[in-house]
């Protein structure tokens, strides 16, 4: 439960003032917690239901990250007006695409609605419309938006938060959670009114109408070039022969997990990657005795693990990896700017200083006034002519929301022509 004694409630500019009281903790949902829906029976009841309730429609969707392998959804919770609310089970009901067709048309409102629509989608649920209740705290410069705070703040109710990071793949949930999941879409379109009328005062509705449709439509995401580098802790490894030790590892973790449905990281630690890749153990023994392969599960699988390092240890050098990353089309990093091309850098610094300006003027993050890499390839190579004009085509290409290409434009022009 939110252990916050007060917080603030929108003024007349859709910013919190100072007076307010301490916020009431949500315990149960209005109506209890319904059962779970698992059968087709349950489902065409639900489907119904939903299809005969008014305005929009609050959804929510519960993963297992830390625990299974992938985003896959566990738990999907609705509600709606003269519908109630209720929690569908995808593992039993992995085609939702009928729930999905008897809300065409209506408005879905979601908190942090990018995380929930990859997993959606593929039980066959896609929104005709999105209101976006963390992108819209973000737009209004709220400085807390996580779903809790942003109730306390709109409403000024307390939403525990206890069970957010629980393995949704456990079977039957225990009824603790589905209070948890069912509380979170409770209150979730009253928030979506206070922030509607927040950004209405304003003046940012229709920015958020872009954010939200941009959210909506966003493509899956491209699959990452040697997702192996991400390892933390990779900066330790310098060279060839001991990263060719953490991409091996890596994918033998990753075949591992897969094979078994559980999330990577709970096979084997990236710590323990990047352990063996310094010490380059040559036995099982030698393996087990770091610190980091001290574990029972990692201990069990010793064996499995000293296989991919041997393999790597045998690689001929040409098969080895390339000490840096793989090649971009992207800038270099910024750090090296003022060596490689000082003209660059200074225009990456004017541009950072406008773009920093006007989220102060506006109280918007600076990423969600424009996202940092489309600036970064903005000034490292500018169009010509540059002007306004070049410079709005250019953001537009690059994925820049209109109402972001109108504010900046011409400020862009400027810092970037100065002498």
């Amino acid at each position: 439960m939110e252990a916050e004694a007060s917080q603030d409630t929108p003024g007349a500019d859709g910013r919190p003032d100072a007076t307010t009281p301490a916020v009431v903790p949500l315990l149960e949902p209005a109506d209890g917690v319904p059962p779970v829906v698992a059968t087709p029976q349950a489902l065409a009841a639900t489907v119904a239901a939903f299809a005969a309730g008014t305005g929009p429609v609050a959804v929510d969707a519960e993963r297992a990250s830390g625990y299974r392998y992938g985003q896959r959804t566990y738990l999907v919770q609705l509600r709606r007006e003269d519908a109630g609310t209720a929690l569908v089970d995808p593992v039993a009901l992995p085609d939702l695409s009928a729930l999905s067709d008897a809300l065409v048309g209506v408005e879905w409102v979601l908190h942090a609605a990018s995380q929930d629509l990859p997993g959606l989608a593929e039980q066959g649920m896609r929104p005709s419309r999105v209101f976006d209740t963390e992108l819209a705290a973000r737009l209004l410069g709220m400085e807390r938006v996580g779903l809790a705070a942003v109730v306390a703040d709109t409403l000024g109710l307390g939403l525990a938060k206890e069970h957010s990071a629980v393995d949704w793949s456990t079977r039957p949930l225990p009824p603790e959670w589905l209070r948890y999941a069912a509380l979170d879409v409770e209150v979730l379109v009253d928030v979506r009114q206070v922030l509607a009328e927040r950004l209405a005062v304003s003046g940012k509705a229709e920015w958020a109408r872009q954010e939200f449709e941009a959210v909506r439509n966003a493509p899956p995401p491209a699959p990452r070039v040697e997702p192996w580098r991400r390892v933390s802790g990779l900066h330790n490894v310098r060279d060839a022969r001991r990263l060719a030790v953490v991409r091996e590892l890596y994918e033998t973790r990753d075949r591992n997990a897969r094979e078994r449905d559980i999330s990577p990281g709970r096979v084997l630690p990236d710590a323990a990657i990047v352990a063996a890749a310094q010490a380059m153990p040559r036995t099982v023994g030698q393996l087990t005795a770091l610190p980091a392969f001290a574990g029972k599960g990692t201990r069990r699988r010793a064996a499995l693990w000293q296989q991919a390092i041997d393999r790597a240890v045998a690689l001929p050098d040409p098969e080895l990896p390339a000490t840096r990353g793989p090649a971009t089309d992207g800038p270099p990093p910024a750090r090296v700017w003022p060596d490689r091309d000082p003209a660059a850098a200074r225009r990456l610094t004017a541009a950072r200083a406008l773009v920093t300006a006007l989220s102060v003027e506006h109280s918007v993050p600076v990423e969600n006034l424009l996202q940092p890499e489309l600036l970064r390839r903005l000034c490292w190579s500018p169009p010509r002519p540059l002007d306004a004009s070049s410079i709005a085509a250019t953001l537009g290409a690059g994925g820049a929301r209109a109402w972001q290409v109108e504010l900046l434009a011409d400020g862009l022009a400027a810092a970037l022509t100065a002498d």
